[in-house]
């Protein structure tokens, strides 16, 4: 039998990282810290609720796994 799993990021606004699901966990991780990089610069993360600090950025964001079409969160 095949792993099927795929990964995804959501951020604190609910919206997905990316378009494409990752086929591997250390994928979704590695794609977090770089979309989160993206922030440095004005020094937090904007969210519909509010900002967001940096240091706070990960803990805010769901790391979910997909199996058979159901989301299943993963601890960070």
């Amino acid at each position: 039998m095949t792993n099927n799993t795929e990964f995804d990021v959501i951020s604190p606004d609910g919206i997905p990282l990316d378009f494409e699901s990752y086929k591997s966990e250390a994928e979704a991780r590695q794609a977090f810290k770089t979309w989160a990089k993206r922030f440095e610069f004005q020094g937090y993360y904007s969210s519909n609720n509010g900002r967001i600090a940096l240091d706070d950025l990960q803990s805010n964001c769901r790391l979910v796994a997909i199996e058979n079409g159901e989301q299943i969160t993963k601890p960070w």
